[in-house]
Parts: structure tokens; sequence; C-alpha cells
């Protein structure tokens, strides 16, 4: 017996019981967080692309392939209906109770109130007036990422049948149409071609963030590639698809060169990506 009055062989019991319970208790909390992480996560499909390179258009004064290592990227852009289930699980990232330092004040403002996209929203088109901080935050939650402007660029050079469309005028003239179009915003996702890899809407919906949005200006001094700038806007006699291609390229690098990390606009939204 020892000094507490007990045995050792009641003693190793007692213990055992306690390192019983603790593991019970520690394999309880672990099953809940599993469950709530796949409830929360939702099952969104994912294309894998497989590792590769090319030269981007723009923010390159090298004109080296940049190397794209294999990663996952989801088929659509995020809904109304899946960013409205992030809300209600994270009541921070609601219309009212955002803070203006991760969100300007057209953050939802097209959604009728915190829980509630309004009628006028299809629970399957895009959202958008959603900042880079929410963004980032939405995947994280995921268990994701936001892709680079190297990935995103790389699965958006594709049409359905080539890796490498953006040499083909018909890619291209497809591309600058839809900047001409008002409120494709409005639109349900997967209604656009669907890619070499099998994503849709890389083109022909909205915009979408990426995690380095940032990285490239094209504006004053800190634009790369002047020259190609210069002669897509000298107002030549014939406009071949090598000028479509930079034209669109500039396009999209010169509007993410706009943006703050707090910015919200109506065609703006987001998708994930995942290391392989």
């Amino acid at each position: 017996y020892t000094s507490y009055g007990k045995s050792p062989k009641k003693i190793i019991q007692i213990q055992q019981k306690s390192f019983s319970m603790i593991s019970f208790k520690k394999i309880f909390i672990f099953i809940l967080f599993f469950i709530d992480y796949t409830f929360y996560a939702q099952n969104v499909k994912m294309a894998t692309i497989n590792r590769g390179a090319f030269v981007p258009l723009y923010g390159t004064t090298s004109k080296k392939p940049v190397q794209v290592a294999s990663f996952s990227i989801d088929i659509y852009p995020v809904t109304n209906a899946q960013y409205l289930a992030f809300v209600k699980k994270n009541p921070a990232y609601s219309r009212s109770q955002m803070k203006a330092l991760f969100a300007d004040k057209s953050y939802l403002y097209q959604w009728q109130g915190d829980y509630n996209y309004g009628k006028n929203n299809l629970e399957n088109a895009p959202v958008t007036n959603v900042s880079w901080f929410a963004a980032k935050k939405y995947c994280e939650c995921q268990g994701k990422r936001l892709p680079t402007m190297d990935e995103w660029e790389y699965v958006a050079m594709a049409d359905e049948k080539r890796i490498d469309a953006r040499a083909k005028e018909e890619f291209n003239k497809y591309i600058m149409s839809w900047y001409e179009k008002p409120k494709t915003y409005l639109n349900p996702i997967g209604k656009t071609y669907k890619n070499y890899w099998g994503v849709y809407d890389m083109h022909g919906l909205v915009w979408e963030w990426t995690a380095d949005f940032n990285s490239i200006f094209l504006s004053g001094e800190s634009r790369k590639d002047k020259a190609t700038d210069k002669n897509l806007f000298c107002g030549s006699g014939s406009v071949n698809a090598t000028d479509l291609m930079n034209y669109a390229a500039f396009m999209r690098y010169a509007f993410r060169g706009s943006l703050k990390a707090n910015y919200t606009t109506k065609n703006l939204g987001f998708r994930c990506a995942k290391d392989k």
C-alpha cells in the first residue's frame, strides 16, 4: 500500500481509466472536427492540372518559360449558395459584420441581407463583390487556397482541345466579345465551354481573384511590355491574332493591377486551388 492508502494495482487501474478517458476525448474531438470539416468543406469537384511550362504574355522581361507544378483547381467558380454556407459558418464575414479593413462598402451589396442572396441572384451564379481577404479565407476553410496568377493563366490559356490556344484567333475573339457583354456575372456557372483540363468559366463569366494578384502592375514605369502596349494602341490598319492575344492578356493584367485586397466589384469572383 502507498501513502495514499491505495494499492499499486488500484493506482494502475485508475491511471489506465484516466488514460482511456483522455484518449476517448481526443478521439471524440477528432471525430467531431472531421465531421464538421467534411460537412463544411462541401464536395466541390476539382480538375487535376499536370505540371508544365508557358511564357506569360505580361509580367516578364526575359520571355523565359514559367514552370507550373501540378495542382488541382475548382472546376467552377464559387457560387452564391456555397458562399452563403461559408458566411453562416463564419458570421464575421457576413455583410453587416465585415470589417472595412478587409472589404469595402460594396461587399456583397447585391445580396438582400447577411444570410440571403435574394431572388435576383441565382444560387448557382458566381458570388461576386467579394474581397481578396474574404476569398482567401473561404478557400482556407475548404482546406484549399487561391490559385497563383501563373496557375490561373496556365489553365485559362486552354480551349476545348489545346493546352495553349492563345495564338488562335477564334479563341481570342471569344474572350474579347465577353469583355463587351453586360451582366454576365448574373449567369449560372458551367454554361461556357469546358476546356482541355475539364475546367469551365475561365472566360465568359467573371474576373477572378488570384493569390498574387498585385505582384504585377501595368501602369507607368512599372509596365514590363511597353513596346507591345504601344503597338496595341497605335491604331494599326489590321488586328491579327497576336494583337488580340496580347490585348486580351493586357486587359486581365491591367485589371488586376488596379485592385487592392479589400476591393470588391460586381464582376469579380474567385475559385480555389490545391497543391497535389
